[in-house]
């Protein structure tokens, strides 16, 4: 199990987090939401013990987490965090070598490592480019390589900071499909991302942080119709909940859904949110 109570972080003089209260366990995909300065790295970095609490506590298999060498240690062969940039984790310039890094610090037999590294290659669709130098890989590459290298720990909670940012479209297409596959599998992944329409679809819990505090959480349904707390939270919602509460569409979790039942329904909301922006509506 993995919460937080009454968590306060702060830099120096400066508070970044006041009384958060979270549980990874909560929900099977979290999704944290907020804007930039908000505290969402700075929670990811105390999930993780990176960084330690002023007060309130990390509280890791029902007990304050211990920040010794050896309890670190344990606590991160079980909470696995992806960074935003792929190279902030990746050293090694091939991938086998960055997969097995960890393993073998760990005294692991080579042939559980191997199996385990053909494992996570496949669990993110790798293996078409094992064999590639990691300079040569793609940035959307690079970031499944990184969750490989989380996924080889077999850790049961997985952090995700802004997994789809600078993915094209059928590379973000392939990360809500990894991320779902995860998942599915029994593990908890907790996603921290500006991609609105993302942490909608693909979460089954949200978080909404403004100014260091959480503001609104509950099940997307709910949290995304709270106009007024995302506008706080400096937030657009969804496009999807738009189309439900400004056209009067039923609410859908996506586009498939959506465009099976109503074919128009983009082209509608386009004209409809073009209108409202000239005043009109």
């Amino acid at each position: 199990m993995l919460s937080t109570q009454n968590l306060h972080f702060r830099y120096q003089d400066e508070p970044v987090l006041k009384g958060i209260d979270f549980d990874a366990d909560r929900f099977s995909v979290s999704g944290l939401v907020g804007a930039n300065g908000s505290g969402k790295s700075t929670l990811f970095m105390n999930l993780c013990g990176v960084l330690r609490p002023q007060q309130g506590a990390v509280y890791w298999q029902g007990e304050p987490l211990g920040y010794s060498k050896r309890a670190l240690m344990a606590l991160r062969q079980q909470v696995a965090t992806v960074f935003q940039d792929p190279d902030q984790q990746i050293f090694y310039t091939d991938i086998d070598s960055d997969l097995a890094f960890s393993l073998r610090n760990l005294g692991m037999d080579e042939a559980v490592i191997g199996a385990r590294i053909d494992d996570a290659l496949d669990r993110v669709d790798a293996q078409s480019f094992r064999h590639q130098p990691i300079q040569a890989l793609s940035h959307g590459q690079k970031k499944r390589v990184a969750i490989a290298g989380a996924l080889v720990m077999d850790a049961d909670y997985l952090l995700l900071d802004e997994p789809t940012a600078g993915l094209d479209p059928a590379g973000r297409e392939h990360m809500k499909a990894i991320i779902r596959r995860i998942a599915a599998e029994g593990k908890h992944v907790v996603i921290s991302s500006h991609d609105i329409d993302l942490v909608y679809e693909i979460c089954d819990g949200i978080y909404v942080m403004a100014a260091g505090e959480v503001i609104a959480s509950g099940t997307p349904d709910v949290v995304f119709c709270q106009g007024e707390k995302l506008a706080q939270a400096g937030l657009a919602q969804p496009w999807l909940v738009k189309l439900h509460q400004q056209l009067g569409f039923p609410l859908y979790r996506n586009e498939d859904d959506l465009f099976a039942v109503h074919p128009g329904a983009g082209s509608a909301f386009t004209r409809h949110r073009s209108v409202a922006v000239k005043g009109v509506a």
